[in-house]
């Protein structure tokens, strides 16, 4: 298993949290990622070396935090951080399923070759997160990371919140989310609840309920 000294990795797997098929699902995730890196510019050259801590674990701290399957919506998908993470996860519980929204052609197409090859639970949108329906979609939860500031990324959650008032948004954040944090309490009210990152101390998944405009 590669990355195995990783503290969090050894975690989740002596825990049994991810079994030994999940870890292999995700190898072949990561080598299909170096692969496609090759051709179209999946994820920032300079952390393709730390691919599992910096992008493949990171997402996965989600699948930790909101275990039970549910049904997802992933904005702005890109290599499918955190997205692929969440449905591989979900693919031994044979349960849930992630709606992965990229308008980006190539690397929806390359979304749709990790779907394959992993036999993880999702499906490929290829369309601007404002053009997918929540009507179709209704998600339980939405997911995105490195996709835009919270202030626009509750704008877009909007739409999903008013069709499911139960609705659960997951947003991984930087060093600089309690700037985000205040500005979206300028126009929005909602829930939040912080998780600080396993992986880097400052940075945290910000879980967000609740979510209504200011009159």
């Amino acid at each position: 298993m590669e990355g195995s000294a990783s503290p969090l990795m050894l975690e989740l797997g002596d825990s049994g949290f991810v079994s030994r098929e999940t870890w292999d699902r995700f190898n072949i995730y990561a080598d299909l990622v170096r692969k496609w890196q090759n051709r179209i510019n999946l994820i920032s050259p300079k952390t393709l070396p730390d691919l599992w801590d910096r992008h493949i674990l990171d997402s996965l701290q989600l699948a930790r935090l909101a275990p039970e399957p549910k049904t997802w919506v992933d904005m702005g998908s890109g290599a499918g951080f955190p997205g692929m993470v969440t449905a591989i996860h979900l693919a031994a519980k044979g349960e849930g399923w992630v709606h992965l929204v990229e308008s980006n052609n190539k690397k929806a197409a390359f979304l749709r070759q990790a779907i394959t090859l992993t036999g993880a639970r999702a499906s490929v949108h290829p369309l601007r997160i404002d053009a997918a329906k929540p009507e179709v979609l209704h998600p339980d939860a939405i997911s995105a990371r490195a996709l835009a500031s919270l202030p626009d990324l509750l704008g877009h959650c909007e739409r999903f919140a008013i069709v499911n008032p139960k609705l659960e948004m997951w947003f991984h954040k930087g060093l600089d989310y309690q700037q985000e944090v205040r500005s979206a309490r300028d126009q929005w009210r909602f829930d939040l609840v912080e998780h600080q990152s396993l992986l880097q101390d400052g940075s945290v998944i910000l879980q967000i309920s609740n979510l209504a405009r200011h009159i």
